[in-house]
């Protein structure tokens, strides 16, 4: 079933066109991500085709009758004086209001709306309904449902506004076009995959715009990419896409050059024509205009080669010694001891509200510990990138407000960039450099808000939540200089190929003040994590002769299909399959050097007992990371 045909579409904004003429369809269980850098219209599509508040200049787009449209804006619009219950179910359908009553009802502690509320349940069959609608508030973190919209954090929002599009996604039978815009954001990593699951689950037909890689990966099967006004389309994996755009590029380059040898034999026949023209010159006169048009198209490279003059690092980084900090019952540290070396890049990860951004400004001096002592380095230079965005008193154009930070940028080979460009590095073309800061997109400001920090040349950079609003090209950016930087790099993001990417190992914040240290990435953390739930759950399983017979039983059914597959062959690897055995061949090397240097470091005759005690968790900790890491290699490698 047909679901949307778009057909010569068309907007603009200014002289500025997003893009032109384009022609799409979607499909019943198609499964679209939509891509593009900032402020070049992904939003704007997304809003034409739900008719919130954008029209194009020209072309139509129609929507089958009988499909329902859902939409997740970054922006939501709540009834702000209106409690969270009352946001979620202001629906007019039934069973939705059925549920409402239920949960005003649970919240008032009314015996008597209580009984009323149940037996309305009972006659509208809304209790299967009831119970996916606790799933959703539960997994991502929505209580105190009778509080005011108002008052709620800029993340609880987001929070609130996606278990309302997934509730109405809930009750809609058949015939469900979802457009989500950016539904990763806010979203910490445990809900993060937690949402995976749920939409693989959902029978919906998605348009999805996003910058988390893994999440395309899982939820896509298809890539469209917003570029030069026109629309490409990609089948397949996110690194389908990556290699079918090189091929394009490296096609559409060979096409502009032979037009640029065209175009120079025209313009010298051009030059030589008369004024007077006859029929066939005028015809090739036009034609000389398209050529032309062609020659100088420009295909704009994401590649970052910046040899930057890094403030010099001394030899003393940061100690932290015995820090406390908690705010009422809400225990932030616990006694953190840790002393930073040169040159390492440590990932910070943990539920939302567990402390990451309070440490990360106990570490800069902007909030003080209860006690215990943070000392840093005379030569270290902080660049903080804070999840409040970008600052301004007054607006102005954005290479005016790059300019007062500072106007030329060092290198290390001597010279130096200058402001604008700088800008254009980091993809701001010459004539977006003047634009007032109050017309970019919330993804340029990100960009902006970033490159101001680099600008300042630190050499301890302390990124909290950097990839939120940030398009691919732009964190392909990014990546490439934190791959290059040489000095400390403390991230905090949601984002888990870019964390996989960059960090040798994580703070993982437990709550209560926990913060372990593991030594790895996020992916081969998550891997211990499983293995040790599915240890776990086989213990749990052989506790009585009842439930041994149990999964026994179940072993059996589920090694049939397994035959059946093998006969078929095995499922090719996905792309972050592909990047995850990738990171195993670095990693485990690591490791297993790791452990031979903490076992020599144990026979030393001259250790006291409490340095004993921690390198014997130490090698615990990385004997059960490596045996994980290994077996998840087995198991990649069987599949590869």
């Amino acid at each position: 079933m047909n679901y949307v045909s778009v057909e010569n579409l068309t907007k603009s904004y200014g002289i500025q066109p997003l893009f032109k003429g384009i022609n799409f369809n979607i499909n019943e269980g198609d499964r679209i991500a939509l891509i593009a850098r900032n402020g070049v219209g992904k939003t704007t599509l997304l809003r034409i085709l739900a008719g919130k508040g954008e029209v194009p200049d020209s072309g139509t787009a129609k929507i089958h009758k009988d499909v329902h449209l859902v939409m997740f804006e970054q922006d939501p619009q709540f009834i702000e004086t209106a409690t969270v219950t009352q946001n979620l179910f202001n629906q007019e359908h039934p069973v939705m209001k059925a549920i409402s009553n239920y949960e005003m009802a649970m919240e008032s502690g009314d015996d008597d709306k209580i009984m009323d509320a149940i037996v309305e349940m009972e006659e509208r069959s809304a209790w299967d309904f009831e119970s996916k609608v606790k799933t959703i508030l539960t997994q991502l973190n929505i209580h105190h449902l009778e509080q005011p919209v108002s008052k709620l954090s800029g993340g609880q929002r987001k929070r609130v506004s996606l278990a309302k599009t997934l509730i109405q996604i809930g009750f809609e039978p058949k015939h469900v076009l979802l457009l989500m815009d950016e539904p990763t954001n806010h979203l910490d990593l445990n809900m993060i995959e937690w949402l995976e699951n749920y939409l693989l689950q959902e029978k919906v037909t998605l348009l999805l715009v996003s910058h988390d890689r893994y999440f395309l990966e899982a939820v896509t099967d298809e890539i469209w990419e917003l570029e030069r006004e026109n629309l490409y389309s990609y089948k397949g994996d996110y690194e389908n896409y990556l290699e079918k755009k090189a091929a394009r590029i490296e096609s559409e380059l060979a096409s502009i050059d032979k037009a640029k040898n065209t175009f120079r034999k025209e313009l010298e026949w051009m030059r030589k024509q008369p004024k007077a023209r006859t029929t066939k010159s005028k015809s090739r006169q036009d034609n000389f205009y398209e050529v032309e048009a062609r020659a100088k198209q420009k295909i704009e490279e994401t590649n970052l080669q910046l040899d930057m003059k890094m403030t010099r690092l001394g030899g003393k980084i940061i100690e932290a010694k015995k820090v406390y900090k908690s705010y009422g019952d809400t225990v932030v540290l616990k006694g953190f001891d840790y002393t930073f070396s040169k040159g390492e890049r440590i990932g910070v990860v943990g539920k939302n509200g567990v402390g990451k951004s309070t440490f990360l400004q106990i570490l800069q001096g902007i909030t003080l510990p209860d006690s215990g002592k943070i000392n840093v380095g005379d030569t270290i230079v902080f660049g903080h990138f804070s999840q409040e965005g970008l600052t301004y008193k007054k607006d102005m154009r954005v290479i005016e407000y790059l300019k007062t930070f500072a106007e030329n940028f060092p290198l290390a080979s001597g010279g130096s960039l200058n402001a604008a460009q700088f800008l254009e590095l980091f993809l701001f073309t010459p004539d977006k450099q003047y634009t007032y800061l109050s017309a970019l997109s919330g993804g340029e400001k990100k960009r902006l808000q970033l490159l101001t920090i680099l600008f300042k040349n630190p050499n301890f950079l302390i990124l909290d939540e950097p990839t939120n609003d940030l398009d691919l090209p732009t964190l392909a950016v990014l990546e490439q200089f934190l791959i290059d930087f040489a000095g400390c790099v403390l991230l905090v993001s949601h984002d888990r190929y870019f964390m996989d990417k960059l960090v040798d190992h994580l703070f993982i914040f437990e709550g209560n003040g926990v913060i372990r240290d593991y030594p790895g990435n996020y992916t081969q953390y998550r891997i211990l994590e499983k293995s040790k739930q599915n240890l776990a759950s086989v213990s749990s399983d052989i506790t009585t002769p009842k439930e041994f017979a149990i999964s026994k039983k179940e072993t059996v059914i589920a090694q049939e299909p397994v035959a059946v597959n093998n006969k078929k062959g095995i499922e090719k690897m996905t792309f972050k399959e592909k990047h995850e055995l990738d990171n195993l061949n670095k990693s485990i090397p690591e490791m297993e050097s790791k452990k031979v240097l903490l076992s020599e470091k144990l026979n030393d005759a001259s250790l006291d007992y409490n340095a004993i005690i921690q390198l014997s968790e130490e090698l615990g900790t990385l004997n059960q990371t490596l045996e994980a890491a290994e077996l998840r290699w087995l198991t990649l490698n069987e599949k590869q």
